[in-house]
């Protein structure tokens, strides 16, 4: 029985593997085992960070209408208590991104908010 040589396929995978590895530092751009190792420990890393990602953004977001409440006289929880009374429905990054960009929106909000809390 002939022996079973590395080919094609074999060498197709570890270029694919090599291809994806490019950049890192290293032996783990040059030799397939570290290489193939650090891929898929990236790819663990990718899964993970994209639903950190949404995480890390809301709390940006909190952190924003937070510090624009503050400057309304008004804190965070309040604030969102005030408009969910006043039937005010709107999501956070929304509400940051009137905190940045139009003030005084933001500053109708917050005195909706604190009449609603009244």
């Amino acid at each position: 029985m002939p022996r079973v040589k590395g080919g094609i396929v074999t060498r197709k995978r570890r270029k694919k593997v090599l291809k994806l590895a490019k950049g890192y530092r290293g032996s783990k751009h040059r030799l397939f085992k570290s290489a193939n190792t650090q891929v898929m420990v990236s790819y663990r890393y990718a899964f993970r960070d994209r639903r950190a990602k949404k995480r890390e953004y809301r709390s940006l977001w909190i952190t924003r209408i937070n510090a624009a409440a503050r400057l309304n006289d008004i804190s965070y929880s309040k604030l969102m208590h005030g408009l969910k009374v006043a039937g005010i429905d709107m999501n956070r990054k929304m509400l940051a991104d009137l905190a940045v960009n139009d003030a005084a929106a933001f500053t109708a909000l917050a005195e909706t908010a604190k009449k609603a809390n009244a």
